[in-house]
């Protein structure tokens, strides 16, 4: 069938089916609609808990399903009711025929008004089936569009990593950062000149000699932006008027709905939902028995409840890359020679068997590093320090951390706080610095 476009026969089916296709539109809108709202929290849940273990390919990966999952849902509803009303049209010409303007039997100004205005019924309805069959098509121009963007600041990102963060020494790491430093410029002077041609319907392809200059940066810029999947889709758009001035409204359409998104009420002048926990305020994230499985994630610490009536307070701090990090600047001796942290394969050539002094090491330095882990933080109940002791554990959404229990069978029935403080060297000078605070009441049981 696909060599066979230019068969008259092939032609004449085209034809036929693009008479038909609003069918198919309204049944594929239907449940595409359905199906992304139906995955939208499962998309930001996963959005959420990649930005909370601070995975930036994952919320990259996420937050362009995101995108495109808004922007499918945003067109395909608008394209619903449009097509709604191209058939309710349609039943109302059944009914009524055309528009008789001298049966309404106004004014010759305004009759001519409306006349010349309006038109006859049949352009309004063919001009509610231009806009339903370009929306419906321009829905996936709109996600290559996006995916051209993110391709864009993955070649960026990939640049970086590649040429600019790497540990290598001497003039070859020199010419590494040179050469990187230079393709950055080139992506970005060929990413300035791809969205000037875009915004301007294609002038740099126009003039002559602009063109040679700009011909092999638009093959370049063809496969990092992928292109070549969706350019017949974007010419045919530009090569009829109707096209061209949809495409002119859809950008700054695009950017006032995001704009208009960015409000949101504010209740009140001093106080906010989105607040840390202080001796004034209870932030629901610090309560263990207030978080929802795959939705609340950890920042900093966590207890059991705002009322606490057993006779121990539960404390659990989240772990994260940051806090490893200031464990080694406090205790030099914990940095390893080789950082395992990040992504790595699961399958191994030579194998990744310990022998018996490295597993002896091993085991002395994460004993070392728990004790300086314990050196570092303290628990305080209002101005009293506890004595407590951490140890590695997960919480209830399987969040690494560390756990401790302070006593409180002796504590006043009222209203505490607890603070965590950690240690830091600056400057060669060691100080304690409260890090979270978080307010629960006491009250015991019989």
């Amino acid at each position: 069938m696909s060599k066979d476009y230019k068969n008259s026969a092939f032609k004449e089916l085209l034809d036929r089916l693009q008479q038909e296709s609003w069918q198919l539109e309204l049944l594929i809108s239907g449940f595409a609609i359905f199906g992304l709202f139906s995955s939208t929290g499962a998309i930001q849940a996963n959005l959420e808990a990649a930005n909370y273990d601070g995975d930036v390919y994952f919320v990259l990966l996420w937050f362009s399903v995101k995108v495109c999952c808004w922007i499918l849902i945003s067109n395909l509803l608008i394209h619903v009711v449009l097509r709604g009303l191209w058939i309710g049209a349609l039943g109302l010409r059944y009914v009524s025929g055309d528009i008789d303007y001298d049966k309404l039997n106004y004014s010759p100004k305004f009759t001519k008004f409306l006349s010349n205005k309006i038109g006859s019924f049949d352009k309004y309805i063919a001009t509610l089936e231009n806009y339903c069959s370009v929306l419906f098509a321009i829905s996936f121009l709109l996600i290559f569009y996006f995916i051209a963007c993110l391709a864009f600041i993955v070649a960026i990102l990939m640049t970086i990593f590649v040429f600019l963060d790497n540990d290598i020494d001497g003039w070859v790491g020199k010419a590494a950062t040179i050469t990187g430093i230079v393709i950055i410029l080139f992506i970005l002077l060929g990413a300035l000149l791809t969205f000037i041609d875009f915004i301007t319907q294609g002038f740099l392809k126009k003039k002559k000699w602009i063109s040679r200059i700009y011909f092999p940066i638009y093959r370049i810029f063809s496969f990092i932006t992928l292109s070549f999947l969706y350019r017949p889709l974007v010419y045919n758009f530009l090569d009829n008027r109707f096209g061209r001035r949809l495409s002119i409204i859809l950008v700054p359409a695009y950017v006032g709905i995001l704009f208009l998104t960015s409000y949101s009420y504010q209740e009140s002048n001093y106080l906010s939902i989105d607040r840390d926990s202080s001796k004034d305020y209870a932030n629901p994230g610090n309560y263990e028995d207030l978080l929802i499985e795959n939705i609340n994630f950890v920042e900093t610490a966590t207890i059991q409840s705002k009322i606490i009536t057993d006779p121990y307070v539960k404390v659990f701090m989240i772990f994260d890359e940051n806090l490893e990090e200031r464990l080694f600047n406090y205790n030099k001796g914990l940095s390893p020679l080789k950082d395992l942290r990040g992504y790595s394969s699961e399958i191994t050539i030579t194998g990744n068997n310990f022998s018996r002094s490295q597993r002896i090491k091993r085991d002395s330095l994460r004993r070392e590093y728990y004790k300086t882990f314990n050196e570092m933080h303290s628990v305080y109940i209002d101005t009293i320090r506890q004595n407590v002791e951490f140890l590695a554990t997960t919480n209830k959404n399987k969040k690494l951390g560390f756990e401790t229990y302070v006593d409180i069978k002796n504590l006043t029935p009222r209203k505490h706080l607890l603070k965590i403080a950690r240690k830091r060297i600056r400057k060669k000078d060691t100080s304690n610095f409260v890090i979270i605070e978080i307010p629960f009441w006491n009250f015991k049981t019989n």
